[in-house]
């Protein structure tokens, strides 16, 4: 069987098992042409498991108007957040800190986001997540 040409590529971040036809999903799947509900069913059996995160999700649309989609981990923010119990990151992150990561924190974390990250050891994915936990106002404890 020949392979099917990619038409439309698209990056969503939704709530696990929790995908519905209303904004932001309904118009980017309606303007690809995308059956909403099929892809709703099947981002939300996929994702029960994980209900209440956010789940970055790449669709790929075909010409057929057939679809696939891959789900990423959560952004390393939301994984941060959910860690330290915070309801959001420093308004001013240089000045109002608004938490602190332990080592062990960091790692748990970067091992999480590891697939998704572009890094070649777990030493260089703290580096990434370090990085975001300071612009989020969060510091690192040594």
């Amino acid at each position: 069987m020949a392979e099917k040409k990619v038409v439309n590529f698209i990056k969503l971040q939704i709530p696990a098992g929790a995908a519905n036809p209303a904004p932001p999903i309904g118009p980017a799947l309606g303007a690809a042409q995308v059956n909403i509900m099929q892809f709703c069913q099947a981002f939300n059996a996929a994702t029960q498991d994980k209900k209440g995160d956010i789940i970055p999700v790449e669709i790929s649309v075909y010409e057929d108007r057939s679809f696939t989609f891959v789900c990423k981990t959560s952004p390393a923010a939301e994984l941060i957040k959910k860690e330290l119990g915070l309801k959001g990151g420093s308004g001013v992150p240089q000045r109002d800190k608004v938490g602190q990561l332990t080592q062990e924190q960091l790692t748990k974390i970067a091992e999480i986001k590891m697939p998704d990250l572009n890094a070649n050891d777990i030493e260089g994915a703290k580096k990434i997540i370090a990085g975001t936990a300071r612009s989020m106002g969060v510091t690192i404890a040594e």
